[in-house]
C-alpha cells in the first residue's frame, strides 16, 4: 500500500472534493482519481460514492479514514524521531472569539515568535457556530471558544479553562444608588457591550432573558479591549470577562458591580476535529496554549 495514496484519500475526504484535493495536493485531478483508484483496488473496497459531482465516504472508506489518520501520525512520529534537532515550523490557522485575540497578540507574541520563528499563524475571528463551520470544512486547523463548556466526539479538547466574567464600571462611575442597585435598575444603565449573538454577550443575554429582561447598549463593538478603555473613562457599563478587565481593575481604574444570583458561566476552549492529522507546528502551538491556562499566565 502505497503512503502517497493514503494522503491523498484523506484529502478528498477532508475536503470532498477531487478537484479541491487536487489543488491542495499539487497533483492533477486524473492523477488524484488514479490514486484512489489503486487504494481502492489494493484494499478490495470502495471507499467513495460519487454522485452527481458529489463526493462523500462509504461505511468502509470512514472505517479507512481513521486508519489512515493513525497511519499518517505514526508516519509522522518516525519523521519526527529521525528529525529530531529539525526546527518546527508551518503555517497554522485558527478561529477564535474577538476578544481572545486580542489576548492571544497583544502582550506575548514576540515570546511567541521567538519560540517558534518558523510558525505562521493566520487568526480569525468569528462567532462560534462559524468556528465550527470553518473547522469541519477543514478552513481552520483549531477553534478558540469563549461560550458554553462544549463536549462533542466529533472533537478533541486540546485545553480549557473556566471564565469568569463580571459587569464593570469606572472606580467613580456614579450608579445612582447607593446600597447596591437592581437588576432592573442595571439594564438601563448605558451598556458598551460586544456584538449581539457573540460568545459572551450570547450567554449574558440569555441569561437576562429567563428574567423578562434586555439590554439595549449605546455602542456595540467586537473589541473588548476598546470597551475596557471606555468603561474606564466613565462612557458607560459593561459585561466582560475578567481577562479583559484585570489590569484596569488592578490599576484601580475600574470596578465589579456584583449582582447577586446573577452568574454566567463561561468556557475558554482550545478544541480540534477527531479526524484532524495534528501537525508538529499545530502541536507545538497547541501545547504553548496550554501552557498559558497551566500556569495561569497570560499571552
Amino acid at each position: 500500500m502505497d503512503i502517497k495514496n493514503l494522503e491523498t484519500f484523506i484529502q478528498v475526504a477532508e475536503l470532498s472534493s477531487f478537484t479541491r484535493a487536487a489543488q491542495k495536493t499539487g497533483y492533477s485531478q486524473s492523477t488524484v482519481s488514479f490514486q484512489i483508484q489503486q487504494l481502492e483496488k489494493s484494499l478490495g473496497i470502495q471507499l467513495f460514492e460519487r454522485v452527481n459531482h458529489t463526493v462523500s465516504l462509504t461505511g468502509k472508506g470512514r472505517e479507512v479514514l481513521a486508519y489512515a489518520h493513525r497511519i499518517r501520525r505514526l508516519t509522522q512520529e518516525l519523521e519526527k524521531q529521525l528529525n529530531r534537532e529539525q526546527a518546527v515550523g508551518g503555517h497554522v490557522r485558527i478561529a477564535m472569539a474577538d476578544s481572545l485575540c486580542s489576548w492571544l497578540l497583544k502582550d506575548d507574541f514576540r515570546g511567541f515568535r521567538r519560540r517558534f520563528p518558523q510558525i505562521t499563524l493566520k487568526i480569525i475571528s468569528a462567532s462560534t457556530e462559524e468556528m465550527f463551520r470553518l473547522l469541519n470544512q477543514n478552513e481552520v486547523d483549531l477553534v478558540y471558544t469563549l461560550d458554553n463548556h462544549i463536549y462533542n466526539r466529533t472533537y478533541r479538547i486540546a485545553s480549557e479553562e473556566k471564565v469568569n466574567a463580571h459587569f464593570v464600571a469606572a472606580a467613580g462611575y456614579d450608579l445612582g444608588k447607593e446600597g447596591g442597585i437592581s437588576m432592573e435598575e442595571l439594564v438601563r444603565l448605558p451598556f458598551l457591550l460586544t456584538e449581539k449573538g457573540m460568545s459572551y454577550r450570547r450567554l449574558m443575554d440569555e441569561k437576562l432573558a429567563v428574567l423578562s429582561l434586555e439590554i439595549q447598549p449605546v455602542l456595540e463593538s467586537g473589541n473588548a479591549d476598546l470597551i475596557c478603555r471606555l468603561v474606564e473613562q466613565g462612557m458607560g457599563v459593561s459585561f466582560l470577562p475578567d481577562y479583559v478587565t484585570r489590569e484596569a481593575l488592578k490599576a484601580g481604574n475600574i470596578r465589579y458591580i456584583h449582582m447577586e444570583g446573577f452568574r454566567v458561566d463561561i468556557w475558554k476552549q482550545l478544541l480540534y476535529h477527531h479526524d484532524k492529522w495534528v501537525s508538529p507546528q499545530m502541536q507545538a502551538v497547541m501545547e504553548y496554549l496550554s501552557d498559558k491556562h497551566c500556569s495561569g499566565a497570560e499571552l
